[in-house]
């Protein structure tokens, strides 16, 4: 038996299929707009330097941050750092753990039975980073002898021999943090729809970074840039918008992947807001 439609019934037909596929190309259209907001990055840092580029979120970037101003503070080389920075590498990638080996914590996995200070004086990165470096200065030749055997001297650790690994990755982290590459440390962060107000919240940011370089002073461009690089590190954490310096300007902006050229800050202090 041969079905036989009528030309309103072809018609009817037709019409559902063009709309069908009218629909189809419309939702492709829509989600292709509606993609980059489904992938908009999550707040992270961005550390280059003629040894290549690394990836850190911000609690990482926050204790490298940290961890050069307290070296600045006590006036230590960046052989110093360097060798902080893969120890905390290896102990816990650049975090603030609260638990660890037996009674280990904090960035350097000190132990508060083997003196290092009590558990919360541990978990505090100034404090951790300062009896790190006072026992690491006491170590004959540090600056000279290998790096896994200056970082074994300081924590004993089961096995001494892995800070080796890290060495290339800390020097990266050093040349950027301790300002000696300008313009090295890039973050960017979702800003929140409710921030403090300005004053109060650059007034904390500057007492923070006192705490750990001792004075916001501006006394060399190298440390100007250090003090740039710790304020965008803790930009997320004060809600910073924008760091100038040297007459280049980092702004928490998705679409900017550095520092750009331009601004009114100078050399004589940083700016941030």
């Amino acid at each position: 038996m041969r079905l036989r439609f009528s030309r309103g019934v072809i018609t009817i037909a037709i019409i559902v299929v063009v709309l069908a596929v009218a629909i189809s190309v419309g939702l492709f259209h829509l989600l292709r707009k509606t993609k980059p907001l489904a992938e908009t990055p999550e707040a992270h840092c961005n550390v280059r330097t003629p040894l290549g580029e690394r990836y850190l979120d911000f609690e990482q970037a926050e204790i490298s941050a940290t961890i050069a101003a307290v070296a600045a503070r006590r006036r230590l080389p960046e052989r110093a750092v360097v060798i902080a920075y893969a120890t905390a590498l290896q102990e816990s990638k650049i975090y603030n753990l609260d638990y660890g080996d037996r009674d280990s914590v904090g960035v350097f996995q000190q132990r508060e039975s083997q003196g290092w200070g009590t558990k919360k004086q541990l978990m505090d990165p100034v404090y951790a980073t300062n009896k790190f470096f006072a026992a690491l200065v006491k170590v004959k030749n540090y600056r000279k002898i290998p790096l896994a055997e200056a970082a074994q001297a300081v924590q004993r650790s089961a096995g001494g021999y892995a800070y080796a690994d890290h060495e290339e990755e800390a020097k990266l982290l050093a040349a950027a943090f301790t300002g000696r590459v300008p313009r090295a440390v890039h973050c960017w962060y979702p800003p929140g729809k409710k921030t403090p107000a300005p004053q109060a919240r650059t007034a904390e940011a500057r007492k923070q970074l006192a705490r750990a370089l001792g004075s916001t002073a501006v006394t060399s461009e190298r440390r100007g840039w250090l003090i740039a690089a710790w304020s965008v590190s803790y930009a997320q954490k004060y809600a910073l918008r924008q760091v100038g310096y040297a007459g280049a300007t980092w702004k928490n902006d998705v679409r900017l992947e550095s520092w750009q050229t331009g601004g009114k800050a100078d050399t004589r202090e940083v700016e941030i807001s």
